[in-house]
């Protein structure tokens, strides 16, 4: 039997979640005799890959030693996101004045009601990825530890699952970052901050990634005063700078301390509450807070799973090592999401997993270079982003142009009150070819699909221009930027002559 699992607060809906993502009754099968495959972890990418080959009709195997679902499901996409929309309709209600909507208070918060509401909806999507269903859908199901035993098997609840091939999906966790005393003063990541069922009046946020701006950003607008730590010059570091500095800007202006260029020192408990001690412009400051959110980054899940008996290379902080096939120095085993690609996306998970499935079973034909990789951060306005930056195509000599254009010069964004933002799309010079494009909008997740659509079918901003949006809708920034490409090839001198011509027509 597996170990015991709870999620807090023990109430009905974690219950719920347990009962289906970790069943505390679950009784592991019986082995079969070998495994054409066998998936340890069920987090995005094993579960993609133990239902994708169980549906061709493979022998499959998944283990899974914590939860069902992994970070997606528990603690990462699917509450983040149900918090993140509570706290939206706050910033609604911030600015129904604007819309001649007069609200006779304020708007009161029950922070335990949003945390409730999204532990139901969580334990009701739960379903999708429980373990019966799996097993329902022919898949044995294994909870417990997982380890290797040699090349061609692993232990699980003491019984070996030999297999013929294996993909390790063991996903990653939040990084603690070695500051003095964080330990002791008690922390909160995204894995924990999920499980609170009070609202901190003064949350400190180290860490100015997608996660650190996201929560931030909610739980300031669902009551806490919020302080963000960066050490780095630059919120969303990996953003395009200007896209990054609008959302520092929204954050400010919402009454989120922000402090970039900030070097933590310790962390210490006066008079019981939590206090940073850190220099911020060269002056020393302390924060102090009731809790800590800490959201530096990720490291993935490699101990435990006795690599070295499999002969899996892996680095403690990259991840498995694997080649352009997803393929590990094991020939026999694959890797597939956070546990060996750079980008720890779910829908990133996703893509991997299925090109995993048809190198790992079929024919050894697809490679990882071949992704173009969206991605968003859900802050308010959202920043989604596909292909090169500038900096890229500069590092790779690509000779590029880039066009720009404002949602302040959009109709619907300016009638739905959302004209903060723009959209930036990178081309090959004197080409339409898409090399990259970034969207700081209010749906921006929404809207980046039909840049990597394009890219993806090797089309260019001729192609979006021709696609007819519906008028009034923001949509309409895409055509818009599009047409600035052919905008520039009428020259004074091909206008001269165009006018000459039409002259003549007369």
């Amino acid at each position: 039997m597996s170990e015991k699992i709870k999620v807090l607060p023990n109430d009905e809906h974690n219950k719920t979640l347990v009962s289906r993502a970790h069943p505390l009754d679950w009784e592991n099968s019986e082995p079969a005799p070998k495994y054409n495959l066998v998936v340890i972890g069920a987090g995005t990418a094993g579960l993609v890959t133990a239902m994708g080959a169980a549906t061709m009709g493979a022998r499959v195997a998944l283990v899974e030693r914590s939860l069902m679902g992994g970070d997606c499901l528990n603690t990462g996409c699917v509450p983040s996101k149900a918090v993140i929309r509570s706290a939206r309709v706050v910033g609604e209600m911030w600015h129904a004045a604007d819309f001649g909507i007069k609200v006779q208070n304020s708007a009161q918060v029950d922070f335990p009601q949003v945390m409730e509401r999204m532990r139901c909806l969580r334990a009701q999507i739960s379903q999708n990825d429980s373990a019966q269903r799996y097993r329902d859908a022919g898949v044995d199901v294994f909870l417990g530890q997982g380890g290797f035993i040699d090349r061609h098997s692993l232990e699980v609840d003491g019984k070996t699952l030999r297999f013929k091939k294996a993909v390790i999906a063991a996903g990653a966790r939040p990084f603690h970052p070695p500051i003095e005393g964080l330990n002791e003063a008690g922390f909160v990541t995204s894995e924990t901050v999920f499980s609170l069922t009070e609202n901190p009046d003064r949350l400190a946020v180290i860490g100015g990634g997608p996660i650190g701006c996201e929560l931030s950003q909610a739980f300031r607008r669902l009551g806490s005063e919020v302080t963000i730590m960066q050490r780095g010059p630059q919120f969303l570091p990996r953003e395009d700078p200007e896209a990054a500095m609008l959302i520092g800007k929204v954050l400010e202006k919402e009454g989120i301390r922000c402090l970039l260029g900030s070097d933590i020192k310790n962390v210490t408990i006066e008079n019981g509450k939590k206090v940073i001690h850190l220099i911020h412009k060269e002056k020393e400051e302390k924060i102090e807070a009731d809790e800590i959110l800490v959201g530096t980054g990720r490291i993935p899940n490699v101990e435990g799973l006795n690599l070295e008996a499999a002969g899996v290379e892996y680095d403690n902080r990259k991840g498995v090592c694997v080649n352009e096939y997803f393929q590990t120095t094991n020939r026999h085993i694959y890797a597939a999401g956070d546990i060996c690609f750079p980008y720890q996306f779910t829908h990133i998970a996703e893509a991997s997993a299925r090109i995993v499935i048809q190198n790992a079973l079929f024919f050894k034909s697809k490679k990882n270079r071949s992704m173009i990789i969206p991605w968003c951060t859900y802050t308010d306005p959202e920043i989604a982003h596909v292909g090169m930056y500038e900096k890229d195509a500069r590092e790779k000599g690509i000779a590029f142009e880039t066009f720009v254009h404002y949602f302040k010069d959009v109709d619907r964004a300016i009638l739905d009150g959302e004209d903060e933002g723009f959209i930036k799309v990178h081309v090959k010079k004197g080409k339409d070819k898409i090399l990259g494009a970034t969207i700081v909008a209010r749906h921006a997740g929404e809207m980046i699909s039909e840049f990597t659509l394009a890219m993806t079918a090797g089309k260019g901003l001729k192609t979006l221009v021709n696609v007819i949006h519906p008028y009034p809708t923001q949509t309409d920034a895409i055509k818009r930027v599009s047409s600035q490409y052919y905008a520039q090839k009428f020259s004074p001198f091909i206008k001269k002559l165009l006018t000459r011509w039409f002259a003549w027509r007369r």
